[in-house]
């Protein structure tokens, strides 16, 4: 009886894990893209310029991914339960900030802080949702997780328009607050504390990461308004480009490093996540401008433009299972590269045929061999990743790949914007287009490479459950994808 009674406990502390571990996990990954379709709305209210908008996108997705392993060994050290619930904290503040925000500067701070809560929150939930579901139920928890992460990824830009539209933008950061404020007492009261094997910071390194990316991302994002020979843009090209290389360095000799060099003298290893980079650093910039073009050149509504996207954003949703099992058949690799070739037909589809007054049916092929080959992409390409390290580094190197889809994000949307505004701009339709078709052409050209770097990977037999169950878990995290 005393047995039984254990059992239903610990599978009632499971149910509560999974609901809240994946609850989380939505609100954290929505806020990738949920802000694409609101811009024009921000813009308008607020004022300001392109780079604002770029930074109101990267504030968030750079803070996430320079943080992203730093809050798991944040976790580690003091406490899981207690850190998922300090994240939650910081995100749920901070999205009332960003509605509070009465100009652009103090909804980019708000964005970070954001982006800051989210990297302690995102890695936690499955390092504590393992921890609560036994491991024969695990792989079930997992898909729960992901698939939670999933709808946000693909419902991202709907939702953002609904709110834009039938309320005000503001409510793109209000929906969080009651979430999160209901999910802190539960996480405290349901979660178990737990601590991990590793409880050394690397502080040095994250200062490392965070000072490089973001002297790069600052560069790319002031290139056109200064000048790209100016002494700001050179100094966070070189600079950023030092404190990187200085990370590498640091991270090859360090006793407890946060990105591992080893993992990547696996080329197959290497090859993923330089193609995951290519890949999202263009997709995620495509979509930082489509999104802008569907109400500002296409005249649509915000909620109305989210609706044009699903069949980019909700495509990986029917295409991800039959990637799966088709990679089951012939490896991941093939479908991997698959998935990025036509990403980049895609692209070049939508800078073939975008103009002022296209018609939207002439679009959609475009959106929707775009988003089978996210679907192609996502969950293929985790597996691949998981399998090619040991169960022991299973968790980092998942880690690590979600922080370069995010760095590909923040890069994508700095680049492609500044590709945006050396050839047109806001002034008419045509001025958009015209700023838009070289930035789609370029979004295609990077994903086009990453196919080919895709192609470096070796072909992997199928991979162990273990790592299938984590991949399905890990696949949505990131931008486009986080």
């Amino acid at each position: 009886m005393k047995q039984q009674g254990k059992q239903r406990v610990r599978g009632g502390s499971a149910v509560w894990a999974v609901a809240i571990t994946s609850m989380a996990g939505f609100i954290t990954a929505l806020d990738n893209l949920i802000v694409t379709t609101a811009l024009p709305s921000i813009r308008k209210d607020l004022g300001g310029g392109l780079e604002d908008l770029e930074w109101t996108v990267s504030a968030y997705t750079l803070t996430f991914a320079v943080l992203l392993m730093f809050g798991a060994s944040l976790g580690d050290r003091f406490g899981r339960r207690r850190l998922f619930a300090v994240g939650l904290a910081i995100f749920t503040t901070a999205s009332a900030a960003a509605a509070l925000a009465p100009g652009m500067g103090e909804l980019i701070a708000a964005r970070a802080a954001q982006g800051v809560g989210s990297a302690i929150v995102t890695p936690l939930t499955l390092t504590l949702l393992s921890a609560a579901v036994p491991a024969e139920r695990r792989g079930a928890a997992l898909g729960i997780w992901g698939a939670a992460s999933g709808i946000a990824v693909a419902t991202g830009p709907l939702i953002g328009g609904a709110l834009t539209e039938t309320l005000s933008w503001q409510w793109i950061f209000w929906v969080n607050v009651p979430l999160g404020l209901a999910l802190i007492p539960l996480a405290l009261l349901r979660l178990n504390e737990s601590h991990g094997p590793n409880p050394t910071l690397d502080l040095v390194g994250t200062a490392l990461a965070s000072g490089g990316l973001f002297g790069i991302v600052y560069a790319l994002v002031r290139g056109n308004a200064e000048g790209w020979t100016s002494t700001p843009v050179l100094g966070g090209f070189f600079a950023g480009t030092a404190l990187l290389v200085g990370f590498v360095l640091y991270e090859l000799r360090a006793k407890h490093p946060m990105l591992p060099m080893r993992l990547f003298r696996h080329r197959s290893f290497s090859a993923i996540n330089a193609a995951s980079l290519l890949m999202v650093l263009g997709m995620f910039g495509s979509i930082f401008l489509l999104s802008q073009y569907l109400q500002t050149v296409g005249g649509y509504s915000p909620m109305q433009a989210g609706i044009r996207m699903l069949p980019w954003t909700a495509m990986p949703m029917i295409a991800g299972p039959l990637a799966g099992a088709l990679s089951d058949r012939i490896g991941g690799a093939p479908v991997v590269t698959a998935g990025m070739a036509l990403n980049a037909v895609g692209l070049g589809l939508w800078a073939i045929t975008v103009e002022p007054h296209v018609a939207y049916t002439h679009l959609l092929p475009a959106l929707i061999v775009c988003g089978i080959g996210l679907g192609l992409f996502f969950a293929p390409s985790a597996n691949l990743v998981l399998s090619t390290v040991r169960p022991e580094e299973q968790g980092i190197a998942s880690g690590a790949n979600n922080a370069i889809r995010e760095v590909g994000g923040a890069i994508g949307v700095a680049s492609l914007a500044a590709v945006f505004s050396a050839q047109g701009g806001y002034g008419s339709a045509s001025q958009f287009v015209d700023g838009l078709i070289p930035a789609l052409w370029v979004g295609a050209g990077v994903v086009a490479l990453a196919a080919a770097v895709a192609l470096l990977m070796r072909r992997q037999r199928k991979a162990d459950g273990s790592a299938a169950g984590l991949a399905a878990g890990s696949a949505p995290a990131g931008a486009v994808a986080n």
